[in-house]
């Protein structure tokens, strides 16, 4: 098992590096649409259309890695992986801020009324600017310090990422209308790890009741 100073020191910088690549991907793809062209990468024949769609497919796809990390750290005994979680979820509160300001800017180029007007009345950008709203608390929360100062009830509000990963890929199967295989398979991925977290809990609770009653004889 490695050293919690190598965990920080080595492993993750490179989580970091490997999260920021997406972005730059895209970066590079807006840099071709200005005359300045790297590597080769394009955005397509509709760069705004896919700056959106990737922006909000890598926060949906960053919230299910950080729901992965508690069944891969006891799966494997790897307790080390939990110094990855706060920033797999940080990466997913930075796409989907990107993916709203895209829209917000770029998109809409804030005109207000037409903003106001497709937040209540088109329901796949209702359901995304509410996991976007619920997601803003917790990535306020992520330091140690706030930790501390809400004790349990951290962890009770940090429970709302299992309602944001929800309503992201509700979002992302309203969004694409046809072909709906992605987003069922994130679906699937997402219903897997909430039942392994029910299963898990229950397991605790049975060990827990088990070694109350052996204490007591």
């Amino acid at each position: 098992m490695p050293s919690t100073k190598i965990v920080r020191r080595v492993y993750k910088p490179i989580l970091f590096v490997v999260c920021a690549l997406p972005l730059l991907w895209l970066v590079a793809g807006i840099a071709e649409q200005y005359g300045h062209p790297i590597a080769g990468i394009t955005l397509g024949a509709d760069p705004l259309a896919k700056l959106l769609h990737e922006l909000g497919l890598w926060s949906l796809r960053f919230l299910i890695f950080t729901l992965c990390i508690t069944p891969l750290r006891f799966t494997l005994g790897w307790p080390w992986l939990q110094h990855f979680r706060r920033m797999l979820g940080l990466y997913a509160f930075t796409y989907v801020l990107l993916h709203f300001l895209t829209w917000l800017v770029l998109d809409q180029t804030f005109d207000w009324s037409n903003i106001v007007h497709d937040i209540a009345k088109r329901p796949f950008i209702t359901i995304g600017f509410a996991a976007f709203v619920l997601l803003i608390p917790l990535a306020i929360t992520s330091t140690n310090k706030m930790m501390r100062r809400l004790g349990k009830r951290w962890q009770q509000l940090h429970r709302l990422v299992y309602v944001i990963v929800l309503l992201g890929v509700w979002h992302f199967y309203w969004q694409v209308k046809k072909d709906v295989r992605e987003p069922l398979v994130y679906f699937a991925i997402i219903a897997f790890l909430l039942g392994w977290r029910v299963w898990h809990a229950r397991v605790r609770a049975q060990q827990a009741s088990a070694a109350s009653v052996a204490r007591q004889r």
